[in-house]
């Protein structure tokens, strides 16, 4: 089994997509992923969806509503950043845009004259630094040491994340065909096609009525029109449940002018390496 993950090697993505497959390949954006897998060049691919400290990943969950793919696994993991440089002064820190954020307190606190730069992952970022000795990165502590004849970079500061408990999640996505309804959680999306008081209501009242606990609902641009929006749902059941076949089935009825994608059910795996 391959797998497709966002790069280069050494991102927090890398990381995950090691516990889906050996072979794993790179691309630069979820999209590119999402599609990859859905055009069958990869057998998975493997996406951030949602960090504790930063919420969803927009891109991935707009990716999902368009690609023809299926969830089959969730993956959390815990992320450490850590400060890396060729010395202590440097004029720019670069690193993926989530990573900026989630040590915002860190960077404004202890670099508040330093510049930042949003680049396509965290990897990407130590990679600037490797370039650039003017440039800091932020990422793993373990991706300070250069490969295949790379800069070796120092470790300024470990664990500079703004909260303790910084994980994320990432989805594991394969061809549609090998949706599964085996697992103890399952992602939908809802597009109402329609837009009255207690719309909402009633989607979630088809969940709560049969004992459904909802871990998540997002809602995101339908891209139809301004206002017009989709909803994200993931809910703590197997779709192998009768009472969540039940809730699904509702929710078709209640949104008969829009439709229902079930990407698939899953279960959970922490990986803390």
């Amino acid at each position: 089994m391959n797998a497709v993950t966002l790069g280069p090697a050494g991102t927090y993505s890398h990381r995950a997509a090691r516990a889906v497959a050996d072979d794993v390949a790179f691309r630069e954006s979820v999209t590119a992923i999402v599609e990859a897998v859905a055009d069958g060049t990869y057998d998975r691919g493997v996406v951030p969806v949602e960090n504790s400290i930063e919420g969803s990943v927009t891109e991935s969950l707009d990716a999902l509503t368009e690609a023809e793919v299926a969830v089959v696994r969730e993956i959390v993991t815990p992320i450490r950043h850590a400060l890396l440089a060729q010395a202590e002064t440097f004029d720019v820190v670069a690193s993926h845009s989530q990573a900026l954020a989630q040590c915002r307190d860190y960077l404004e606190r202890e670099y508040p004259d330093v510049s930042q730069e949003a680049v396509a992952s965290t990897a990407r970022g130590v990679e600037r630094a490797r370039e650039d000795p003017t440039v800091a990165g932020i990422g793993h502590p373990a991706n300070a040491a250069g490969a295949d004849g790379g800069v070796d970079l120092r470790v300024l500061a470990e664990d500079i994340q703004d909260r303790s408990s910084n994980a994320t999640r990432f989805l594991v996505v394969a061809p549609e065909a090998e949706r599964t309804e085996a697992g103890g959680k399952s992602s939908v999306v809802v597009y109402p096609g329609a837009n009255y008081p207690g719309l909402l209501l009633e989607i979630l009242e088809a969940f709560a009525e049969r004992d459904v606990n909802l871990s998540r609902i997002e809602s995101r641009p339908s891209g139809e029109r301004l206002g017009d929006y989709l909803f994200h749902i993931d809910f703590e059941a197997g779709m192998y449940e009768e009472r969540a076949r039940a809730a699904v089935d509702d929710v078709e009825e209640i949104v008969d002018d829009g439709w229902v994608r079930v990407l698939g059910s899953y279960d959970t795996e922490h990986v803390v390496s």
